[in-house]
């Protein structure tokens, strides 16, 4: 081994420093959140400052989140929305990125019209119409799968990961008689699985996370994901369906005490998911982010 100098030793500490500072500023707020979660409303209401530990441990504000029939109703339609959303996604995206790493004459042509699409846009005003008023999927969860289900992006990455295959693979499977389908769905989807994992983790949070199309297309409480119901607690201060106690209903404690509860119940499981596809994490984007 190399013998470090004074300088490198240096470089490594002052190096260390900034990294050790850089993990507690991105992970405190969120330390933060659950500590909050689980504090005193009225003591957590009086504090200033950071929050190193609950005030008073409590689980009212869990209490009053659980509660709550539009949280039930609003994990119900996210995973409606998170399963057949991302089972749609890697459908189309697979066949999209097989065709366009296969050579065809207007493949070039194709792949420049996708790209296009990267960068300019019909806007909300045409979308809103063509979703609402000429596919008549307005108020439906259709309207929130359908309009997202190919991400150009990751169009792109999968089609750069498929054309990483040996070709020799597809050719022998053409030669065994093996369709287009027969050898996507065989061969090429099995060989390119750390990809679909990456596929599935940037599809399922981004159908985690959204709210923008919910609040567009949908009027019905019935059908609101969670995220939109987390916009009305933390954005409109709206804890009315909190079913808060007479003597609690005044206390801007307990309101302030739900957000950061309602933020936990919203966040955990994709948290929990994430672990799982972390190991094909780094390999998949690596796979199709390199053209050779």
């Amino acid at each position: 081994m190399m013998k470090l100098t004074v300088s490198d030793r240096v470089f490594n500490l002052v190096n260390g420093i900034l990294m050790l500072l850089l993990v507690v500023l991105t992970l405190y707020p969120f330390y933060h959140v659950i500590m909050a979660s689980f504090s005193d409303s009225n003591r957590l209401l009086a504090h200033q400052g950071l929050l190193l530990k609950p005030f008073g441990f409590s689980l009212a504000a869990y209490e009053r989140v659980l509660d709550n029939p539009n949280i039930f109703s609003g994990y119900r339609n996210t995973f409606i929305i998170l399963i057949f959303g991302t089972l749609a996604n890697l459908f189309f995206t697979a066949l999209g990125a097989y065709g366009l790493s296969r050579n065809f004459l207007l493949r070039k042509p194709i792949m420049i019209a996708i790209i296009f699409t990267m960068y300019f846009s019909g806007g909300l005003i045409p979308t809103y119409l063509l979703v609402n008023n000429w596919l008549h999927m307005g108020n439906s969860l259709l309207a929130l799968i359908v309009p997202v289900a190919i991400s150009t992006w990751n169009l792109i990455i999968m089609r750069t990961s498929f054309e990483a295959l040996p070709e020799s693979l597809i050719e022998s499977a053409k030669i065994d008689g093996s369709g287009e389908f027969g050898i996507l769905f065989r061969i090429v989807i099995p060989l390119s699985m750390p990809v679909v994992a990456v596929m599935i983790l940037y599809y399922g949070v981004a159908h985690w996370n959204s709210w923008f199309n919910a609040m567009l297309f949908l009027r019905s409480r019935d059908l609101f994901p969670l995220q939109l119901i987390l916009r009305e607690i933390l954005v409109l201060n709206d804890t009315n369906s909190m079913q808060l106690g007479d003597a609690m209903a005044d206390q801007e404690g307990v309101r302030e005490s739900i957000k950061y509860a309602t933020i936990m119940v919203a966040t955990v499981p994709i948290l929990l998911i994430y672990p799982f596809l972390q190991r094909f994490f780094a390999k998949g984007v690596m796979i199709g982010a390199v053209k050779e």
